[in-house]
């Protein structure tokens, strides 16, 4: 067994492992730690593949952004773990029946999809009359693929991460009766005299001296 094949069982095995922990942790921050995990091994796989463009685009995209809001998202939501698993039974079939479909399909590609598929070759540009060839890359060959032919469909689903965004935001700045929250107008406008308050107090001098008190109330 080689290297690649050693990292290939590495990175599988510690994707399941992950994606198994995902669905059966308890705690909703742990699921998505154990989520950016199984991401994290999906790119090492996409690099043992030649395709170092969706690693890249897995680690950046969905680890660094689309992970890192969603950790947020479940740490500032109040959520009741308790009052969610209530219905976990009622849903239990549909769920068993949802994902024994995801699994047959795919054991159908696994088993019939991938036979005969050849690595992945670079493509050959002539450049100028001297007919010099030069090794262009996929990222680059991807890159113009998606902004000719794809460019509205990437328009639409930077549009639809956009909505995400800011309900995520809007989501986390509900009101809530054991939040509470300034307006920052107000405390911009506010004054020094609005918060202090000079008390003029008048002192009362005492009439005996200090020292002719007993000593058995000095104790007390």
């Amino acid at each position: 067994m080689d290297a690649k094949t050693g990292f290939f069982y590495f990175f599988s095995i510690v994707l399941l492992f992950a994606a198994f922990r995902v669905v059966t942790a308890r705690n909703p921050v742990h699921a998505v730690l154990y989520l950016i995990l199984a991401f994290a091994q999906a790119a090492g796989l996409w690099m043992l593949l030649k395709a170092e463009f969706l690693a890249i685009a897995l680690v950046l995209v969905y680890l660094g952004a689309v992970m890192v809001l969603f950790l947020f998202v479940v740490m500032m939501l109040d959520m009741h773990v308790d009052t969610a698993r209530k219905g976990f039974w009622n849903h239990f079939p549909l769920a068993v029946t949802i994902g024994a479909l995801i699994a047959l399909e795919m054991a159908a590609v696994l088993m019939g999809g991938f036979r005969g598929v050849e690595e992945p070759k670079t493509t050959s540009v002539v450049m100028n009359s001297a007919e010099s060839t030069v090794q262009a890359s996929n990222v680059k060959a991807l890159g113009k693929l998606l902004y000719t032919e794809y460019l509205y469909p990437i328009e639409i689903a930077a549009i639809i991460l956009l909505v995400a965004m800011i309900a995520a935001i809007a989501l986390t700045l509900r009101r809530r009766k054991d939040s509470k929250m300034i307006d920052p107008s107000k405390q911009v406008h506010v004054r020094a005299a609005d918060r202090l308050t000079v008390l003029k107090i008048t002192s009362t001098p005492r009439t005996g001296p200090v020292n002719d008190v007993p000593i058995e109330e000095k104790k007390i």
